[in-house]
């Protein structure tokens, strides 16, 4: 299984005021994880996208449990990997770590969606390419 691991520095503006990374900037990080993951394996959002067809990638559901908290100037790493491929969906976990230990671990699923070809101002689910699961599956 392809997995993508990437350094985070947690910056003033993570913080809430007791200086612990307010949940919410958590979330725009796991975003940008996937994102980077699928770069990292050759395929940018944007390409996908255009390649395609697609509209984008939406992330339909997500939630994440919190165990250890950070802190400005705190480094993070953040392991990110697709779990699993469904028709047109997949499961992305990110696990948090804080020098060794896991800090949060956290679940999405995304979606590919593209025009439903029937009507262009609506949008439908679109199968997952062949070639992404490959990738993905073989590391």
């Amino acid at each position: 299984m392809f997995v993508h691991r990437r350094d985070v520095q947690i910056q003033w503006g993570d913080c809430d005021p007791a200086n612990i990374v307010y949940y919410p900037r958590y979330f725009a990080m796991f975003d940008d994880s996937t994102s980077i993951m699928f770069e990292a394996a050759g395929f940018s959002k944007q390409d996908i996208i255009h390649k395609y067809g697609l509209v984008g990638i939406p992330m339909v559901d997500t939630r994440a449990k919190f165990y250890i908290a950070s802190t400005h100037g705190d480094w993070i790493a953040i392991e990110s990997r697709v779990e699993s491929f469904k028709r047109s969906s997949f499961e992305v976990t990110h696990k948090v770590f804080k020098g060794e230990a896991l800090a949060i671990e956290a679940f999405e699923t995304r979606v590919l969606v593209g025009r439903h070809p029937d009507d262009p101002g609506k949008l439908k689910s679109a199968p997952m390419p062949e070639e992404i699961i490959a990738r993905f599956t073989r590391g």
